[in-house]
């Protein structure tokens, strides 16, 4: 799991060259790509456990759905935990991080990024 913890050192290396103002990332930039380099490396790291568990290149998710539906099938020994926690990443990272850009505090954005490092800890 080297490679995705590789991309949420990228993430945490872009956030900081947003300056920091009232307990807030001054530059939605930053934060936006931050959100979107950290999402990135919790598929990756899904797509490396998938191929762990035999599933093939050709055939890895392509979309959200095909990633919960994946991890309800190879990861269920997690009780659920993997994809409800996918699911807060999914949110919380890709949408409200980077897609709509509305994550600006430190501390949010700090704790989305640990729980995608929990995430991808766990696949390991």
């Amino acid at each position: 799991m080297k490679e995705p913890l590789r991309y949420l050192a990228n993430a945490k290396e872009t956030l900081g060259k947003s300056a920091i103002e009232d307990g807030r990332y001054a530059d939605d930039k930053y934060v936006k790509s931050a959100c979107g380099i950290a999402y990135l490396g919790v598929l990756k790291a899904i797509d490396q456990f998938l191929l762990k568990k035999g599933v093939g290149t050709k055939t890895l998710p392509r979309k959200v759905e095909e990633y919960e539906k994946a991890l309800r099938k190879y990861a269920a020994q997690h009780n659920g935990k993997l994809l409800k926690a996918f699911g807060d990443i999914y949110e919380e990272l890709h949408i409200a991080g980077y897609y709509r850009g509305n994550l600006h505090r430190v501390d949010v954005v700090k704790a989305a990024l640990r729980g995608a490092e929990e995430f991808i800890k766990k696949l390991n």
